[in-house]
């Protein structure tokens, strides 16, 4: 435990107690201060999320936006996500046909395959990609704003930054980012059965066999439901680290890496709940 700086004196309450006590005090003041700072956090970003809710209601001012940032997050992002759904469905084809045993059915390859592409690996390698591109520049381009007083300056107009700079980026995050994914469906199954019919022994017919298999449209809505949630996540928190910048560039860099952080956690956990939740529907 380290020791209390020579000009802080001790608190009134805790000089008072024994020194059993004080070592007790000084060992949870920590981990209690961490829990405040964890439940306050909470409660600010809840706070935030009320404002959010609030702000769309100024149609006219988020409506022009909304359609640039689309570009930005949707737009720009198809080049990365067509490689990366393109590399993850060409190895997904090659691991699952090398670890079958002798005997089985070659055209459960194409069942495998379609399974963990469309139900997990699309839409969660695509918002956890997106979440270091897209995130961070959604953090850092509203950071800039609130260390060069734009922000201070939109609210001296009377002109709501939440309805101008975060409900924009979030609409645009829950429309675009299902779309990305239905894409990364598309991209990793086209790619999963190249890749199994050029470099394995399963044919054509029997991949796709395989992909008709236990098929239900329901799959196709569960991983446009959790792109939904995954690209509403990302874009409300993203956005708030930056809202709350603290001043200089070293607090617009702290605020991004935090961002970029907490958008992943919080699509892993999404992702867990999903599965717990929906994962019982999925059966043909």
């Amino acid at each position: 435990m380290s020791e209390r700086p020579r000009d802080q004196p001790v608190p009134r309450e805790t000089a008072e107690l024994s020194s059993i006590d004080r070592a007790a005090v000084g060992f949870f003041r920590p981990y209690a201060r961490l829990t405040f700072g964890f439940f306050a956090g909470i409660g600010k970003r809840a706070y935030f999320l009320r404002d959010t809710l609030r702000a769309f209601g100024e149609v006219g001012t988020w409506w022009p936006e909304a359609f640039k940032h689309m570009r930005s997050i949707g737009v720009d992002s198809v080049p990365l996500t067509c490689l990366v759904a393109a590399f993850i469905g060409s190895v997904i084809a090659l691991q699952t046909r090398y670890q079958l045993f002798p005997g089985i059915q070659l055209s459960v390859v194409g069942f495998i395959s379609r399974q963990m592409i469309t139900l997990e690996m699309a839409p969660l390698i695509t918002a956890l990609v997106l979440a270091g591109r897209v995130g961070a520049r959604i953090t850092a381009e509203i950071g800039t704003m609130r260390v060069t007083e734009q922000i201070d300056a939109l609210e001296t107009l009377a002109f709501d930054p939440v309805a101008y700079l975060v409900v924009p980026r979030i609409i645009a995050g829950l429309l675009m980012l299902p779309v990305l994914s239905i894409l990364a469906n598309a991209i990793g199954l086209v790619s999963a059965w190249a890749t199994a019919s050029m470099a394995t022994d399963v044919t054509s017919d029997q991949f796709r066999e395989g992909l008709r298999l236990g098929f239900t449209y329901f799959q196709v809505v569960y991983s446009v439901l959790k792109a939904f949630l995954f690209g509403g996540a990302i874009s409300f928190l993203c956005s708030y680290e930056g809202y709350v910048t603290d001043a200089g560039a070293e607090g617009v860099g702290r605020a991004t890496a935090k961002a970029v952080v907490f958008g992943c956690v919080a699509v892993l956990i999404l992702d867990a709940l999903t599965a717990v939740l929906l994962a019982p529907y999925l059966q043909s």
